[in-house]
């Protein structure tokens, strides 16, 4: 399977700039995988698509202030995108331009009370830094870094605060998991009313959420590892759920990702902490989720082909035609779908 087979034209101005108003009020595009059916909505109707006893599976992973602005000892500037935290003080980070750093450099950070060495060079400009630091390293890096916002939001200072979902909890995503950025909680509380189950899961978005795939063939590109953790009470309530019959809807690609990368791995979900570089692409047979929440994703990435695999590549992409028609925005503040 060809990667170019998951491109797609979008005109610049369908791209969303801007979150909408109120979270909820974005467009909801509902689709019947077996009818195929599709009805335009906001996503405050999504209530009405949920049935008692179905369970809404949230990624509560928060996005940390990951980019930072460095310099080396010269004055050059560095920029440094931190991925993956490998022990606190270790982290796996996309630094830029890469070329200028050599194993062993410092790059220097908030006037020289920070520093980190640079310890590996991977591949494509990602790195092993380690930083030096008498400050607890995750309150220093809220302090001095900026929210990583994708390169294509260019006015992207005034929506820090959108770029979280409102039940963000355990700090450590490079990116935000964007489907439910377009909950409120007065809607998670119409959602609870309605008796749907809720169960919270925690996957740290990494790299491979905003970069495209690069791999001529879709079968050798290699995902990137993410920390993952499903707690034994979150468990129960997917598996509860599971057993009676009741619909496992993921609330974005990494929800999904979670889940399918445990039954993979596990043959069940369970309570567990680990790292999943589970890639899912036509065909595939998904194991715990019935339904999916998620944005427009951009072409040629391992989100699109994710969502390809769960409903069907070529209607996938007719539904994307029709979106860019009724003038639905794409990407991390755009409009929403259903897949059910």
């Amino acid at each position: 399977m060809k990667t170019k087979d998951f491109d797609y034209f979008l005109p610049k101005e369908k791209i969303a700039q801007s979150p909408e108003g109120k979270r909820d009020c974005s467009k909801l595009m509902a689709i019947n995988k077996k009818t195929n059916d599709i009805q335009h909505k906001h996503f405050y109707d999504i209530i009405d698509y949920l049935n008692p006893g179905d369970c809404l599976v949230f990624n509560d992973s928060k996005v940390i202030h990951a980019r930072l602005c460095g310099k080396k000892n010269t004055g050059a500037a560095i920029e440094v995108l931190l991925l993956k935290d490998m022990s606190s003080a270790k982290w796996q980070a996309l630094i830029k331009p890469a070329k200028r750093l050599k194993e062993s450099d410092i790059i220097y950070f908030d006037d020289k009370e920070i520093t980190a060495k640079l310890l590996k060079k991977l591949d494509d400009g990602v790195c092993e830094i380690e930083f030096i630091c008498n400050w607890n390293i995750y309150d220093k890096i809220e302090q001095i870094g900026k929210m990583p916002l994708p390169p294509y939001i260019t006015d992207n200072s005034k929506y820090y605060d959108r770029y979280q979902t409102v039940y963000a909890k355990n700090l450590g995503s490079a990116a935000a998991p964007t489907a439910g950025l377009h909950f409120t909680s007065e809607l998670i509380d119409k959602i609870d009313k309605k008796g749907v189950k809720t169960a919270y899961v925690t996957l740290h978005v990494g790299l491979d959420t905003f970069r495209p795939i690069k791999a001529e063939n879709v079968e050798d590109h290699k995902m990137h590892c993410e920390y993952y953790h499903i707690t034994e009470e979150n468990a129960e309530i997917i598996n509860a759920a599971k057993a009676d019959g009741s619909r496992i809807i993921c609330v974005g690609t990494t929800s999904m990702r979670t889940l399918e990368g445990c039954y993979k791995k596990h043959g069940k979900i369970i309570p567990v902490i680990d790292n999943t570089d589970i890639f899912i692409y036509p065909p595939y047979e998904f194991k715990a989720a019935d339904c999916l929440i998620t944005n427009f994703h951009l072409p040629q990435s391992s989100l699109l082909m994710l969502v390809s695999a769960f409903y069907d590549k070529d209607k996938l992409f007719d539904a994307y035609n029709i979106a860019k028609e009724k003038d639905y925005r794409f990407f991390s503040f755009g409009d929403a779908m259903y897949l059910y």
